[in-house]
């Protein structure tokens, strides 16, 4: 879909926004749309205001990850991209049965900015995150659209790292989100001391060789990505906790797709696999999350520092926080990412990223919907330089955002 479309989307929502009473504006509001279906509008109301010593990847601002450039001196600057809207439509009862359809269209304004110069900055291009359709019993869901895959299990907390969270394609945390077929399947009763679901998608395939959008690449090619996954959720005296494992696999056809009558040139496949495993405990004033993953060829998913190829390598990342009032907390997160050195070497392609950690402490100041965080980001990347050298570059960013969540 083309940016005018749905940046008319987008000024059509803000405007319906700033129409809405102000007790909206509170908390995520139903509106009735008709004798059985709501439309649920929230979002996020974001801003930065940053400096950094180095250029990052994947972007500067609040999409910053890992050290690319090192700088001589500081810069600074604001970015207000996290912004977002969500439009959730739980839509009629099916007949008499217990099924409904419903649908979650997001967006958020991370679509690069609106040309070049002077002025671009001001003004960045809004993309759609979200799009998908719901056949749900309750228990049982039949997904269609874009959503994430199974892989990106729990997001790290920071006011300004939201829609690039802390260690993507840095530390330890992988996932991207996909057009496919996905089945939610509760396993337990919504009593149970512990429920359990289970999840299984199929996505479009995904490679680095796509030049052009809306043309074939090596991973469309090939077969689509498949994955599983099983959470498990429950409470304790104090508090809750939350576990997940999925498993991925997907076959990319190198070769690509060829014209018909063209001759068939011998298999060239390149299979991606992956484990992924995540805790969160929650209790009282403490928080404790984080995941780990190992595999292969999935920088498609943001792993190996996004480096394409058949490389092997695993990460991790854990956070704590601990509220020290009601309202104030200190957090703190660790992630790495460590992509096998002789396969990133192997693979050419202008890969030569070694390894990268990443930690991010974070005070932050948290009133109902309103967030004020104050970040550190450091970041250390180890870069291929010749034959066996390497070149480590490091990096720091700090941050002060708002976050009014609605």
């Amino acid at each position: 879909m083309g940016s005018k479309p749905l940046s008319c989307l987008s000024t059509c929502a803000f405007t319906a926004l700033l129409c809405l009473p102000a007790a909206i504006l509170h908390g995520q509001q139903d509106v009735k749309i008709g004798s059985d279906a709501t439309l649920t509008i929230g979002g996020i109301l974001s801003a930065t205001l940053f400096a950094q010593d180095a250029r990052f990847g994947l972007g500067n601002g609040q999409q910053a990850e890992f050290t690319q450039t090192e700088l001589a001196g500081w810069w600074h600057g604001g970015d207000v991209r996290n912004t977002r809207l969500t439009f959730g439509l739980r839509g009629p009862r099916i007949g008499d049965s217990k099924w409904r359809a419903n649908a979650t269209l997001e967006a958020d304004f991370f679509g690069g900015f609106n040309g070049t110069g002077n002025f671009s900055d001001e003004q960045p291009t809004p993309r759609i995150r979200l799009a998908y359709a719901d056949l749900t019993n309750g228990s049982t869901t039949l997904r269609v659209g874009q959503a994430w895959s199974l892989t990106t299990g729990t997001i790290p907390t920071s006011t300004s790292h939201i829609a690039f969270p802390l260690g993507w394609g840095s530390g330890g945390f992988i996932g991207w989100r996909f057009p496919g077929i996905f089945l939610i399947q509760s396993l337990t009763d919504r009593s149970s001391p512990v429920t359990a679901r289970l999840s299984l998608a199929v996505m479009r395939g995904s490679w680095s060789d796509e030049g052009t959008p809306d043309q074939p690449s090596a991973g469309e090619a090939g077969s689509p990505q498949l994955e599983g996954a099983v959470n498990l959720d429950g409470r304790f005296r104090e508090g809750t906790w939350s576990a997940y494992l999925v498993g991925h696999w997907d076959r990319k056809d190198l070769n690509g797709v060829r014209n018909r009558g063209t001759e068939k040139p011998a298999d060239n496949n390149l299979d991606s696999h992956a484990i992924e495993g995540g805790l969160r405990v929650q209790s009282g004033s403490i928080t404790l999350q984080g995941n780990a993953y190992t595999g292969k060829a999935m920088a498609h998913q943001f792993a190996h520092i996004i480096q394409f190829g058949d490389i092997e390598g695993w990460g991790a990342w854990a956070q704590a926080g601990f509220d020290f009032t009601k309202r104030v907390g200190l957090w703190a997160f660790y992630g790495i990412d460590d992509p096998n050195d002789d396969d990133v070497r192997a693979s050419g392609a202008g890969n030569d990223r070694l390894g990268s950690w990443l930690v991010s402490p974070m005070l932050r100041y948290k009133a109902g919907p309103y967030s004020l965080g104050l970040e550190w980001l450091y970041n250390r990347t180890k870069y291929a330089s010749g034959a066996t050298a390497v070149d480590e570059r490091k990096g720091s960013q700090i941050a002060l955002s708002t976050r009014f969540d609605f």
